[in-house]
């Protein structure tokens, strides 16, 4: 399992990408995207980063 993101509430501040260790998000049309779903190590940083909680396991 990855992270799944709530595109359609994403504004696009970039918070997450910034603290995933692998650097697999990016930001595409101001909305935040998984560059490798399976290289997703699950770790949260992510999620704990996002301050609309758009992002989850």
């Amino acid at each position: 399992m990855a992270i799944t993101i709530e595109t359609g509430s994403c504004v696009g501040c970039g918070a997450c990408v910034s603290t995933c260790p692998l650097d697999l998000l990016e930001l595409a049309d101001d909305v935040v995207v998984i560059n490798d779903p399976d290289a997703c190590i699950e770790c949260g940083s992510c999620i704990d980063a996002c301050p609309l909680g758009v992002l989850s396991l």
